[in-house]
């Protein structure tokens, strides 16, 4: 066979599975001798050929991980380490994992496909004890073929026909809390403010508004759910309508409109919370907390999401199966209301 430019540096399972022409899981499976591991002999043969030729040898870490030892955990994220808010998902889930005696390998890929292979292959090589893969937003996403070849939680992020277990938000359960903290202060004519982008946060942020007012004998008004930009210029356009419909308060659909909206209504020399109540959603705190007067609002509970996630793939938390599983978002009451 041969040589494949590895001169002084060590050959890794990488090396291996390029020249056998089979996945890194492969090569573990074969090299480790794993038990019940499903590879047919040509694929085992060449594995070992490859092996021989290249010189590979397992490290020290290797041999440990071999015996079902290994105390790592891998973290995929698209954007999450530089988004501030959702970065607190890589914080719950190493605490989680360092107080269960794991540590937490953290890959954030940019949304780079090719970036993500990579790290996923060499979370593989690693042995990882599995993989929590996440989103910085709560959306649909395909999952890497890779992730198949390892236990695996979504967080933040859900796919549709796998049987990979999800950890979400409950978007419809924020969307009630945010709607009954209004009505608890008084407000019988409350709109609602949703994005105009399809989501999980659209649907069910909607279908927990509704839910509250129902629940609290409160008609549900068409013409009070309005739609905006998902952004601070989308508040601030959707002012007008907001005063024209003559409600004493709103639900935003998150931080930003709320934010937007402050801005229009200041202009028209109205007054949070006085003449117009203001309930936002994500807490994200570099927006609620330094508006005047401080949003109430609800949180995107981030560092429970990862935290939760770890307990999932761990097996101390079980997911009933029959879809994701939901982590509630709590209000945080500031003076806006």
């Amino acid at each position: 066979m041969p040589d494949h430019g590895r001169t002084g540096s060590a050959v890794t399972m990488r090396d291996v599975a390029k020249v056998a022409g089979v996945s890194v899981a492969t090569v573990s499976h074969v090299v480790n001798d794993k038990p019940g591991a499903r590879i047919g002999d040509d694929a085992r043969r060449r594995v070992q050929e490859a092996v021989a030729a290249l010189g590979y040898r397992p490290n020290a870490l290797a041999k440990t991980l071999s015996q079902g030892t290994s105390r790592f955990i891998g973290l995929v994220s698209d954007a999450i380490a530089t988004t501030p808010f959702a970065g607190q998902i890589i914080h719950g889930a190493q605490n989680e994992a360092w107080r269960h005696g794991y540590v937490l390998l953290v890959a954030d890929t940019d949304g780079n496909r090719a970036a993500e292979d990579e790290a996923i292959a060499m979370m593989l090589e690693h042995q990882v004890h599995g993989v929590l893969y996440s989103s910085w937003y709560h959306h649909e996403i395909t999952v890497p073929p890779a992730l198949q070849q390892t236990d695996t939680v979504l967080v933040d992020c859900f796919a549709t026909g796998s049987d990979l277990p999800a950890v979400v938000p409950d978007e419809e359960q924020g969307g009630r809390v945010a709607t009954e903290e209004l009505i608890a202060a008084g407000h019988r004519r409350i709109a609602f403010i949703n994005t105009t982008t399809p989501s999980p946060a659209q649907t069910g942020r909607l279908a927990g508004y509704r839910a509250a007012l129902e629940a609290a004998g409160l008609p549900y008004d068409p013409e009070l759910t309005l739609f905006a930009a998902p952004e601070q210029e989308g508040g601030y356009a959707a002012t007008g309508s907001v005063v024209a419909a003559q409600v004493t308060a709103v639900f935003c659909h998150n931080d930003r409109v709320a934010m937007g909206l402050y801005d229009g209504l200041r202009e028209r020399g109205l007054r949070i919370p006085d003449d117009i109540a203001i309930m936002g959603f994500d807490n994200q705190d570099v927006i609620a907390a330094h508006l005047r007067p401080p949003l109430s609002t609800v949180a995107l509970p981030h560092y429970e999401l990862g935290a939760t996630a770890v307990r999932v793939l761990l097996g101390l938390e079980k997911a009933d199966g029959a879809g994701p599983y939901l982590v509630t978002c709590p209000p945080v009451l500031r003076q806006s209301v």
